[in-house]
């Protein structure tokens, strides 16, 4: 198993050798290309996704057809892409897509179960994980909602410090819900505040 893997779940438990193994033989890890999709809209979320290298995108697309970005996720982030479909079974409504070639640790629902019976340790690291990522896209709603788009911005570079050099503006842009044109200018005008 990655030391990358090892040591994010050190973070919430500390899993012995055995439960090392256990979840080793129930997880693979996947090579992503730029582009493709690990989740497209319409397919049941099947898959936990641990980000060893690269980054992910999470997005919706609207009836015109405008995407909307909800999470990033790059290097040491799990994500499913569409935790409701996940947990429920039902159709996602979110794309999970690889921004840049990507290595990920994917352990599917069904072998969760049976990692859960036979590392139970394991069961409250992935409890951990789910409870923070509600807190994550409950506090991203409150952001949307009661923030200025300089405020979202703010909130996504401390979310995400490393993350705009490497991704096209435009996502950043959709994450934080202005247009490409208005974030170029907002940026602009931030920068010129500070000089």
């Amino acid at each position: 198993m990655q030391e990358a893997v090892i040591k994010n779940l050190r973070r919430h438990i500390e899993p012995t050798a055995e439960e090392i193994e256990v979840f080793s033989s129930l997880a693979v890890i996947k090579t992503v290309k730029r582009k493709e999709l690990l989740l497209k809209e319409g397919n049941v979320a099947r898959q936990q996704f641990f980000v060893i290298n690269g980054c992910l995108r999470t997005y919706t697309v609207d009836a015109a057809g405008k995407e909307h970005v909800l999470m990033f996720a790059p290097e040491d982030w799990w994500c499913s892409g569409d935790l409701s479909s996940f947990f429920s079974g039902k159709k996602s409504v979110n794309n999970l897509e690889a921004l840049e070639p990507s290595t990920v640790l994917q352990i599917g629902k069904d072998k969760l179960d049976i990692l859960y019976q036979r590392a139970p340790k394991l069961e409250r690291f992935f409890r951990v994980l789910f409870q923070n990522a509600f807190v994550f896209h409950q506090n991203r709603i409150n952001a949307n909602l009661s923030q200025s788009a300089e405020g979202r911005y703010d909130l996504f570079t401390k979310t995400y410090p490393d993350l705009e050099s490497r991704i096209p503006q435009k996502h950043i842009a959709s994450y934080i819900g202005v247009t490409p044109e208005f974030f170029s200018q907002m940026k602009a005008n931030m920068f010129r505040k500070k000089s």
